[in-house]
C-alpha cells in the first residue's frame, strides 16, 4: 500500500474534485471530498462553497477527529462532521466522497434503496445502496444517520440529498461514486424493460469475498 504525504493527498483531492465535475457527479460547488492522513487521527477535507477547478492545496482544510481545524484558513465543508464520523466508525476507510449525481439522487428523493443488480455492486460496494434517514445538512443527526445506514458497505444514499461513497483510497471512493450512478441508471432502465433480477445474499457474499481475496494484481 502506497503512503502519500499530506501535500500529495491534497493534490489527489483536487484532481478528484475535477473528475467529479467532469463525470457530472456534482454541479457547481456541491458535494465534498476528504482523505484520511496516514498514521495520524486527522483528515483533509475540501472547503465550503469553492469551485473544484479553482481549488489550490492551501484551500483544503486539515481536521482532527474531534472536529478541530489543525491546518487551513478556509471554512471546511458543511458535511465535515459526516466525514469525521465515518472515519471514526470505519477504520478501513481512507477516503470519503459525497456527490449529487442525477440518477442516484432520484432514488434518494424517492427514498428507495438501489439493489445489487450488477456483480460490481456486490464486489465493490458489498451489496445494496441503502438510504439513510433524512436529517438537515451539516448536523450531528445527519452524520450518525449516514454512518448507521452505511454499515460495512462502501456506499449509501442520503435521503433527499445525494450519495456518499467510501474506499481505501480516493481512486476507489471515486470508482464507487461512479458505480452507484451506473447502478441507479441500469436498475431504472431494467424496470422499464421488465422485472429486474437482483443478486441474492449468498451470491453477494461470494462475489465480495472473491473480489477482496483475489481480484487485481
Amino acid at each position: 500500500m502506497i503512503i502519500y504525504s499530506a501535500l500529495q493527498l491534497k493534490d489527489q483531492i483536487i484532481d478528484t474534485g475535477k473528475k467529479l465535475v467532469d463525470h457530472r457527479l456534482v454541479v457547481a460547488t456541491w458535494g465534498n471530498i476528504s482523505s484520511r492522513v496516514p498514521k495520524k487521527p486527522q483528515y483533509i477535507v475540501t472547503p465550503s462553497g469553492m469551485p473544484y477547478h479553482e481549488l489550490k492545496p492551501g484551500d483544503l482544510v486539515t481536521m482532527n477527529l474531534d472536529g478541530e481545524i489543525v491546518e487551513g484558513n478556509r471554512k471546511p465543508s458543511t458535511e465535515a462532521k459526516m466525514h469525521q464520523e465515518i472515519y471514526k466508525g470505519r477504520p478501513d476507510v481512507s477516503a470519503v466522497i459525497h456527490t449529487h449525481s442525477n440518477y442516484a439522487c432520484a432514488f434518494a428523493v424517492a427514498r428507495e434503496h438501489i439493489p445489487p443488480v450488477l456483480e460490481e455492486a456486490a464486489q465493490l460496494i458489498g451489496g445494496a445502496v441503502e438510504v439513510a434517514q433524512y436529517a438537515l445538512p451539516g448536523t450531528n443527526e445527519l452524520a450518525s444517520n449516514t454512518v448507521r445506514a452505511l454499515e460495512n458497505r462502501n456506499a449509501v444514499l442520503m435521503a433527499n440529498h445525494g450519495v456518499v461513497a467510501v474506499g481505501k483510497s480516493l481512486h476507489e471512493a471515486l470508482t464507487v461514486a461512479v458505480l452507484v450512478e451506473k447502478l441507479a441508471q441500469v436498475f431504472l432502465t431494467a424496470k422499464i424493460l421488465g422485472t429486474p433480477h437482483i443478486l441474492d445474499d449468498l451470491e453477494i457474499k461470494i462475489l465480495r469475498e472473491n473480489f477482496l481475496k483475489s481480484y487485481g494484481q
